[in-house]
């Protein structure tokens, strides 16, 4: 039975992939801090679950901490660490640059030193797509090394990166970045556009639109991504890979708009307002490198995914 380190396994993705890892039968150790970035008992909901397995241990508190994570988790052992903890969210990055910088850099590095100490040779990192910034060059593939990130969250990815890249030199420890392309899905983030979409068409409230809609995202389904995150844990080729999960596919802000329309059966009520600083025009993502390392392929269409999203979201 695997032994794996999993960060920020309670929220959208983290408590996904918690209960895939769980029916592959590893032992899991969970760290959350239950940020107040969105209410706590929607996090508690997500691992009411799992949180009383005998294979699951759920330990709370704050991995930029560099006392705490040293004296809490001290006594375990490890063969993975999967690290999904970070706080999210490229606007509210704007408003607070430092907090995002202490936690997704200072907390990314106290985790690589305990990587270091502990002699845990397997270190999976969620990066995102942030990191490209404003880039023509689509789609994006992680060959590109000119990256323009224009938030301080992209910056803080970037620096988890590359943080990464000088600990697989120095210590030997197998560092995989996964760049995270617009997740969505079940359990999705309050804060995300699909989420507050749906709510506010249902409630018949206005949706704030930045822009013109023509902006575009590749949007990828929850279990692609947790699919792809579970084949890195298993890589072993290569000391050091940055690796795209997204859908190689875009839908532009006014098509999805209106397939949610479609799928809730109502019309949304649209309010027009200026881009937001930070947001960038378009993410699209290359996969071939994921295709040919992890086996990774995105089974799940826009459409269909939605559909499943509705089915959690109203059920």
């Amino acid at each position: 039975m695997r032994r794996i380190l999993l960060t920020g396994g309670a929220g959208f993705i983290g408590s996904t992939l918690a209960e895939k890892l769980l029916e592959n039968e590893c032992h899991l150790t969970i760290v959350d801090n239950f940020d107040n970035f969105y209410p706590r008992q929607v996090k508690e909901k997500n691992i009411k679950n799992f949180i009383q397995l005998s294979q699951v241990n759920f330990i709370e508190g704050d991995i930029s901490n560099t006392g705490w994570i040293e004296s809490a988790l001290a006594s375990f052992e490890f063969d993975v660490i999967l690290h999904l903890a970070a706080k999210a969210g490229v606007r509210p990055s704007i408003a607070d640059p430092l907090g995002y910088q202490e936690t997704n850099v200072k907390g990314t590095q106290n985790l690589l030193e305990f990587a270091r100490k502990k002699n845990i040779k397997q270190f999976v990192f969620a990066s995102s797509s942030s990191v490209y910034g404003i880039n023509g060059n689509t789609p994006w593939t992680e060959n590109d090394y000119v990256l323009r990130p224009i938030s301080p969250y992209a910056s803080t990815k970037v620096s988890g990166e590359l943080l990464g890249n000088v600990y697989s030199h120095l210590f030997n420890i197998r560092f995989l970045a996964l760049r995270f392309f617009t997740v969505y899905g079940p359990r999705q983030r309050p804060d995300l556009a699909i989420h507050k979409f749906a709510k506010s068409i249902l409630n018949d409230e206005p949706i704030t639109m930045f822009g013109d809609g023509n902006t575009k995202r590749d949007y990828t389904y929850i279990d692609d991504i947790v699919d792809g995150i579970v084949s890195a844990t298993n890589y072993d080729q290569s000391m050091y890979e940055v690796i795209n999960l997204g859908n190689n596919q875009t839908i532009s802000l006014s098509e999805m708009i209106n397939i949610l329309e479609q799928v809730f059966e109502k019309k949304a009520i649209i309010n027009k307002i200026a881009e937001q600083p930070g947001d960038v025009p378009i993410t699209y993502a290359d996969i071939t490198k994921a295709r040919q390392l992890l086996n990774y392929n995105a089974k799940t269409n826009f459409e269909e995914g939605i559909i499943k999203f509705k089915d959690w979201f109203i059920g």
